[in-house]
């Protein structure tokens, strides 16, 4: 049977689409004018003199170095959570025991704890351990508030793998480690790409501990460094703009890479 078109739905997509690209335009089209264009026609106006002064003053100011103390904290936070998650959600789908379930359930626990909550204990342990204003200090808390989520997501996607195809390794002679590496990791790559996604993100967008847990601005990120182009009585909005605008390049890019595995392991089919 042929189907209709579906024009509610579009025309709800299309407002969607509209939602968004509003923003995007306004960053755009504001870090493309002067200071005085910009006050003068507001964010939503054409640049009357397209200038790239603003990207310049950009990157001739500090944000190089907060980008690159981003990008460590986010290769870092990644790199943990996938290294703890991958076997971790391994052993939770393989192992029926009653105490794996019960620590799993435990550890689901840190879904409702928000980090506004936790913030004052967390700044007393890294202080104490020497880690203040330090990136290693920013890097851990934002690693250990991935891990639950991460684990949920992974967990869900291998549960998808047949458990025919562990029992047909198993009668070839493979062991868990090889049932692990050659069967569970290779077919649960969509989920894997999810939570890498989701670890980045919240690195790379993380603000609390980076506020709470650094000082100097060696170790600034990102979104601390975006309060340089705010001073007592104003703000200077289309170098901010800038700023903004090539913050959110290398996250696009690391999307348009892992788009269709981030939209599996959401899905729940990352194992299919």
């Amino acid at each position: 049977m042929r189907r209709g078109h579906n024009y509610l739905a579009g025309a709800a997509a299309g407002v969607w689409l509209l939602i968004i690209a509003i923003p995007l335009y306004a960053m755009v089209s504001s870090s493309l004018k002067t200071r005085t264009d910009f006050s003068n026609s507001g964010p939503l106006a054409l640049p009357t003199e397209p200038t790239l002064q603003n990207m310049l003053e950009v990157i001739a100011s500090s944000f190089p170095r907060y980008l690159l103390n981003t990008a460590i904290v986010t290769v870092a936070v990644v790199a943990l959570v996938v290294a703890l998650v991958v076997p971790l959600a391994y052993v939770v789908v393989r192992n029926r025991g009653r105490a794996v379930s019960t620590i799993f359930r435990v550890f689901l626990l840190g879904l409702a704890i928000p980090v506004q909550a936790v913030a004052i204990p967390v700044f007393y342990l890294i202080s104490i351990a020497g880690l203040y204003d330090n990136l290693i200090g920013v890097i851990l808390p934002t690693a250990a508030f991935c891990l639950p989520v991460c684990t949920l997501v992974l967990s869900g996607a291998m549960r998808d793998v047949s458990p025919e195809m562990y029992e047909a390794l198993a009668l070839d002679g493979g062991g868990s480690f090889r049932a692990f590496w050659t069967l569970a990791v290779p077919l649960s790559r969509s989920g894997i790409a999810t939570i890498v996604v989701y670890s980045a993100l919240q690195a790379w967008n993380g603000f609390l501990f980076p506020l709470v847990l650094t000082q100097s601005v060696d170790t600034k990120t990102i979104p601390l460094g975006l309060f340089d182009f705010q001073t007592q009585f104003s703000v200077n909005m289309p170098a901010l703009m800038s700023a903004v605008l090539l913050s959110t390049i290398p996250v696009l890019i690391v999307y348009l890479i892992a788009r269709r595995s981030l939209v599996q392991g959401l899905m729940g089919i990352g194992g299919k």
